[in-house]
């Protein structure tokens, strides 16, 4: 008997609009009040979420969507579709199912000169590493070292911005490394979160 795999895109079924607001980390659901007014923003400029199953269980996802109304502080001149998280779950690694979201994210953005992301190195978190979105194809062209100011304080890391040029003569993205300081507020999972009860401040700083 063949294996099954689904991609089915999260943000156009309502059925999967639970996904919307968690991932594959086993937090309870809840549509907390910043995921949902990002939201209510970005879905109606491109934002999309593909969920991945196999065999009926889910063990993947991708989220994305267009620099401007992407999940971090990233800009270009050009359309570039910034990948806010992909994720497959360890239990069914060796399926190349990250390649094949990666493939589903770059057909359903034909249009896009460019896709660019984040990674960290050297930080205590297993997800978003250097080198996993470097297999994706992601090349770091900038990079900042950092510290976090409340968890694992003087434990220095890199947040690195990543770039997936389309033409050989796409024009490279950048970031504002000032507001990357703040963290990210759109996925309460995600290792640079930070709580509400932190308002507006910056939760990193420089090493």
């Amino acid at each position: 008997m063949h294996s099954k795999v689904e991609v089915v895109d999260a943000h156009e079924k309502s059925r999967f609009e639970v996904f919307l607001y968690k991932c594959l980390a086993p937090i309870p659901f809840r549509k907390y009040r910043r995921m949902k007014a990002y939201l209510k923003i970005a879905i109606p400029k491109g934002f999309s979420k593909k969920l991945l199953f196999f065999d009926g269980k889910l063990v993947g996802q991708i989220e994305y969507a267009p620099a401007e109304v992407s999940g971090y502080p990233i800009s270009c001149d050009e359309k570039c579709v910034v990948l806010n998280c992909i994720w497959v779950l360890r239990k069914a690694k060796g399926h190349n199912f990250g390649k094949l979201l990666m493939e589903k994210m770059i057909a359903s953005e034909k249009d896009a000169s460019c896709f660019a992301t984040i990674d960290l190195e050297g930080h205590w978190s297993p997800w978003f590493k250097k080198w996993q979105m470097e297999k994706l194809g992601f090349k770091s062209i900038d990079s900042i070292k950092v510290m976090h100011k409340v968890r694992h304080r003087e434990e220095c890391f890199k947040i690195h911005l990543m770039w997936l040029p389309m033409r050989n003569d796409a024009i490279q993205p950048e970031w504002d490394k000032k507001e990357m300081l703040k963290g990210v507020d759109f996925c309460i999972a995600h290792p640079l979160y930070r709580a509400e009860k932190f308002g507006d401040i910056e939760i990193l700083e420089e090493c």
